[in-house]
């Protein structure tokens, strides 16, 4: 998979702050390239948390005036640095839907977590022995490495089922299932009031779930039971994470969901309804928009992330079809890395997103911007530039 390298503000901030010596330690570990580490790289700086700021003009004629607002004049105190810092020490994260280190939601994890979150993680419930067991065994130390050496830590790991609200509403068949053995408070209400009482409040929710249990199905022989099985895994899940934890979310908080271009395109084998649950869920992410954030002042963002190859989407059985259409026909070719996702959520939860709500984020290296297949013979007599390198 081809490495991330750190994004424009991270690289501008460690060039002008870190001798060229020991750029190199701080810009590559273990071999892989990951979300920048801005609370060491503030530290080397002294960088204070970057205060939102406003212009204000007065019209009088054709004059203008400045109005210099309190952060503006404390910041004028202070030296100044380039870039801006994603900084999000003294938050506290959700991640629903962790179960390895090969998704999107470990990546965003990591990534909140190097920006300085406080990370927690709902783990489904069957996978949950596995995901502890390899914490502990150290299976996925290699993958926890932050830029500044460290790992990753993750304060708990919770059992989470989103597709049941209540605990009565638990069919017999779940409830006696030997894979629930030994696990409670695993539905999302019952859920959540753990988190509230382990930690009183969060400020950012991430919902990274999804399950089509027909997905490899075409629409036209998908059963009721499969697509609405769909919905109810993919996209009202998060209305109803995002409708339990709001009471305890921190005005000025976050949340973040994916979703897929199969919500708005045709993408043929992404089947059994899970098309109709993107849909859904980038719907949902407007109407969630206005209405948590007259509640609680709480920005809600999807975002509509490109293929990669981890296990939830290998089950589909097409996925490095897509991996490769991608490269061949995206703008950008290259293969995508969870690590982009994960900085494109960092930045969603962070200050510098203050006022982006309501939106679909395409990190995708700009496949959802094609309207045609350049690979596509048709063109074969037609100058298309290629990637050089």
């Amino acid at each position: 998979m081809a490495t991330t390298p750190f994004s424009g503000l991270q690289t501008a901030m460690s060039r002008s702050c870190i001798p060229s010596s020991q750029r190199s330690s701080v810009m590559a570990i273990s071999g892989k390239s990951m979300v920048g580490s801005w609370n060491k790289l503030a530290s080397v700086c002294h960088v204070s948390s970057v205060q939102p700021f406003q212009r204000v003009f007065t019209s009088s004629t054709i004059k203008f005036e400045r109005i210099v607002t309190k952060a503006m004049s404390d910041s004028s105190q202070k030296s100044l640095v380039s870039g801006l810092p994603i900084d999000l020490k003294g938050k506290r994260a959700f991640i629903a839907g962790v179960a390895d280190d090969n998704g999107y939601g470990w990546a965003i994890a990591k990534s909140l977590a190097a920006a300085g979150a406080q990370i927690l993680v709902g783990t489904w419930v069957p996978a949950l022995n596995i995901f502890e067991s390899s914490l502990r065994r150290g299976k996925f130390d290699e993958s926890r490495v932050l830029p500044d050496g460290s790992l990753m830590e993750i304060t708990k790991v919770y059992p989470l089922d989103a597709v049941f609200d209540n605990p009565e509403d638990v069919p017999e068949d779940i409830k006696t299932n030997k894979r629930y053995a030994g696990s409670s408070k695993w539905t999302v209400q019952v859920y959540m009031q753990s988190v509230k009482e382990d930690f009183g409040t969060i400020d950012i929710l991430v919902h990274s779930l999804a399950n089509g249990p027909e997905v490899t199905k075409p629409l036209l022989e998908t059963s009721r039971n499969g697509y609405l099985a769909a919905l109810s895994a993919s996209s009202y899940s998060y209305v109803s994470l995002l409708k339990h934890f709001l009471p305890i979310m921190n005005p000025g908080g976050s949340s973040i969901s994916l979703t897929y271009i199969a919500s708005e395109k045709i993408i043929p084998g992404y089947g059994g309804g899970m098309s109709s649950a993107k849909a859904a869920l980038e719907s949902d992410t407007r109407v969630l928009a206005f209405e948590a954030g007259r509640k609680r002042k709480i920005r809600v963002n999807t975002i509509s992330a490109g293929p990669l190859r981890s296990r939830a989407a290998k089950a589909i059985g097409f996925i490095d079809m897509m991996i490769d259409y991608s490269i061949a026909n995206a703008p950008l070719q290259k293969e995508l890395s969870a690590d982009e996702v994960g900085n494109s959520a960092a930045f969603l939860a962070s200050p510098l997103a203050s006022a982006i709500t309501g939106t679909v984020l395409y990190v995708d290296n700009g496949l959802n911007a094609m309207g045609v297949g350049v690979d596509s013979p048709v063109f074969k007599d037609l100058d298309i530039p290629k990637d050089q390198h």
